[in-house]
């Protein structure tokens, strides 16, 4: 429960996603409050302060824990910080709701895993996509059979980002952002299809440096089988002109697609029954837009009933479990089954494998893929 009428949350990192989440708690106003930010840039996080309203500053996190002691801790660093916020966070005694990607591989989400105490406070990570009313419905009408069986998705993240966007130091780098449009840009939509169809069990999958100054890949595409049976088609690429994002599930007795690109709310999403099955039915009660929002109000009920959070411990694992075997795949050439991933796999403890994606010039393959 809060430790006074509110929720006392504090950010860290005052980048630009941050507005995100000072904007969420701002919606949920009578159940949370902003208190504080820290950020090592003391006049971007004084800056921040003043347009949102957040009475302490700090540059750095260490002494916001000690001097606020918050209720809720979001991490909105670049990726590399995340693992040494959240474990701070947790020693202090706060829940955690963490930026995606969550960490920069399954070794340290394990990490953190394990630095939960075993009755909170917990870690979660930002995945919104999954918590709009169209999402929310599709997922239940998959757990009751409703649609039938899945059988075939697809799932592309088509979006640009121009050379410019890698100018900032820590992207396009495996040790500072993890990978590339896999890991910071698609995860998104493969957490939603993730969260609908459940757990995968095999990938294979190609990539390539096509055109970007970058030492991960700027595109990728995978065929991953489920452990359903279903199929499915992933492309993540930055090289998309026209930018969308698309997920499509084909069920026995229905399709159901969403075309969108950073959000959707419930006109973004058609379902098209087969013939002679009436689907009249299957559209969303409400329509609640995936966002910062509505994640984070699901979040405060968990804190409420002092429960795991949606998107945290193996539900909010399973998206890098698949980014971390497509790239494997994607880098010895070899299909890669979930229960691949373990400890003693180079992967699990570095998306490149230690080194062995090397690109090669734009327009030509990788070393490693030859």
């Amino acid at each position: 429960m809060p430790s006074g009428n509110k929720y006392r949350v504090a950010i860290v990192g005052a980048g630009a996603i941050a507005a995100a989440h000072a904007g969420a708690v701002e919606d949920l106003g009578d159940r949370a409050e902003v208190v504080a930010v820290a950020d090592l840039d003391g006049a971007r996080a004084a800056a921040f302060a003043d347009e949102h309203g957040v009475p302490a500053v700090f540059t750095d996190l260490a002494t916001l824990l000690a001097d606020v002691h918050p209720d809720l801790v979001t991490v909105c660093t670049p990726p590399g910080a995340h693992r040494e916020a959240v474990l701070a966070s947790l020693a202090a005694g706060a829940w955690v709701w963490c930026e995606k990607p969550p960490v920069l591989s399954l070794a340290e989400y394990d990490e953190l895993a394990a630095a939960e105490p075993d009755q909170g406070p917990y870690v979660g990570y930002v995945f919104q996509h999954r918590f709009g009313s169209a999402a929310r419905t599709l997922r239940q009408q998959v757990a009751e059979g409703t649609l039938g069986r899945p059988h075939v998705a697809i799932c592309h993240t088509l979006w640009y980002r121009d050379h410019d966007y890698y100018a900032v130091p820590w992207r396009g780098h495996f040790e500072t952002e993890g990978g590339g449009p896999a890991m910071g840009h698609g995860i998104h939509q493969m957490d939603l299809m993730l969260s609908l169809l459940g757990d995968w069990h095999e990938i294979r999958s190609l990539m390539g440096t096509l055109d970007r100054d970058v030492q991960t890949e700027d595109v990728s595409v995978a065929a991953v089988s489920f452990e359903s049976g279903a199929l499915a088609s992933v492309v993540n690429s930055v090289l998309s002109p026209r930018q969308e994002s698309y997920l499509r599930f084909d069920f026995t007795d229905a399709t159901v697609e969403v075309s969108h690109l950073y959000g959707y709310d419930n006109s973004h999403w058609t379902w098209t029954p087969r013939d002679g099955v009436d689907g009249a039915a299957w559209a969303p009660p409400s329509d609640e837009a995936s966002s910062h929002t509505v994640q984070l109000k699901a979040y405060l009920d968990a804190m409420d009933a002092g429960v795991r959070p949606p998107a945290s411990g193996h539900d909010g694992r399973r998206s890098l479990e698949l980014v971390t075997g497509l790239y494997q795949s994607a880098i010895t050439g070899q299909p890669v089954r979930r229960e691949d991933l373990r400890p003693s796999n180079p992967f699990y403890s570095l998306l490149d494998g230690g080194g062995q994606y090397r690109p090669a010039r734009p327009g030509t393959a990788p070393e490693a893929a030859r």
